[in-house]
């Protein structure tokens, strides 16, 4: 996960409005709407990894 993906996710988590963030269909409309358009892309081919850092907070190997 880039760090760019990871500071999108980490708005969208401080908005107001924020979706349950396994709502992913909610989070990449949200995150379309503010042109975070690297992290709608990231939820659609990535699922497994998004859903991983949401329940965990683990970036992955590279970005612990």
């Amino acid at each position: 996960m880039s760090d760019t993906i990871y500071e999108q996710i980490m708005a969208i988590r401080k908005m107001p409005n924020c979706p349950n963030m396994f709502d992913t269909n909610s989070v990449q409309q949200l995150a379309n709407s503010h042109n975070f358009f690297e992290l709608v892309i990231f939820i659609e081919e990535n699922k497994r990894e998004y859903s991983e850092f949401i329940l965990s907070g683990k970036r992955g190997e590279n970005n612990e």
